[in-house]
């Protein structure tokens, strides 16, 4: 087939890389405009544009869509299909009816259920015990349209936002190669909409440690909100971020006080949550210093037991 691939993020890699492959011809490559970043804040390429030049694919980065000088340049591709796999903008109608086989988009969760921009985010931070990946064919709504198909993966229990999605960006691969092999032969099914969720776009304040959760929440979001917006809450004045934690299996017998330390010994970091449930830290940062474990923390930190976070 020929194809129009749309994708910015690494997790779109390995489903472009894996297009080229499976030896479709990928007529162009649309991705977000570079970005500032870094100290200098120099602009960089968004990884979709780096691997598209390694392999002369040619690449446009329009920065509006919703213009007739972009529906123009992108109905010249004469493409068969456009391929979208977080692209990061909605996209209008006309690109969606642009091409014979319309659009299909290559989504990381089980649809109906987190539709929007953070699947895999959500469905750790809410506890999901398994996600997938979707792939369906593209309407007008947020992430609306009919399946095509579904791969299911259990989340594991560790398993943190940046780990989760870089295994569904190879699984969403695998199974876009199969849309693409199969579409002629696939029916695709429309989505039931009173089973629908919604996973927004993740906001700063979404990171700060409530205390009165309990362990296992709070251990959920520690996971799910990395690498943005993180967890974080305040100790003696500065900004302290959580990489790493889990509940822990002692009871809480000393302190009803949400966000208190009950003990900071070692390699042992536990602070006293709600319901009666223990947070312990394997992995945190102070601001101003390194990521690094708890027993390298609190060499470096006085904490007495009874200090409070938040």
């Amino acid at each position: 087939m020929k194809i129009v691939f749309m994708g910015t993020p690494q997790a779109a890699v390995p489903s472009l890389e894996r297009i080229t492959r499976d030896k479709h011809e990928v007529v162009a490559v649309w991705t977000q405009p570079d970005k500032p970043a870094g100290r200098g804040n120099k602009l960089s390429a968004s990884p979709v544009k780096e691997f598209a030049l390694q392999n002369d694919l040619p690449v446009h980065q329009p920065s509006k869509i919703k213009t007739a000088e972009s529906l123009e340049l992108f109905r010249s591709h004469a493409a068969d299909i456009v391929v979208v796999v977080a692209y990061g903008r909605i996209l209008p109608e006309t690109f969606l009816q642009a091409f014979p086989r319309g659009a299909i988009n290559v989504h990381f969760s089980l649809l109906p259920k987190y539709r929007g921009a953070a699947p895999v985010n959500w469905a750790i931070v809410n506890g999901e015990g398994k996600t997938g990946v979707t792939t369906m064919q593209m309407d007008a709504g947020l992430d609306t349209g009919a399946i095509l198909l579904q791969r299911e993966t259990e989340i594991e229990e560790s398993e943190n936002a940046i780990e989760l999605m870089e295994r569904l960006s190879y699984t969403g691969a695998d199974l876009l190669s199969e849309t693409l092999a199969m579409f002629d032969e696939l029916v695709a099914q429309p989505q039931t909409d009173a089973q629908a969720t919604f996973a927004s776009m993740m906001r700063k304040e979404d990171g700060a440690i409530d205390w009165n959760r309990t362990a296992t929440e709070i251990s959920n979001r520690v996971r799910g909100f990395q690498p943005f917006p993180t967890s974080y809450t305040k100790f003696q004045d500065k900004k302290l971020t959580v990489w790493k934690a889990e509940e822990s299996p002692i009871a809480n017998r000393q302190s009803p006080i949400a966000g208190e330390i009950i003990e900071a010994k070692g390699d042992k970091l536990f602070i006293s949550c709600g319901n009666q449930t223990v947070l312990q830290i394997d992995e945190l940062q102070i601001e101003g210093k390194r990521r690094m474990t708890t027993r390298d923390f609190l060499n470096g930190v006085k904490i007495n037991v009874g200090e409070k976070f938040g």
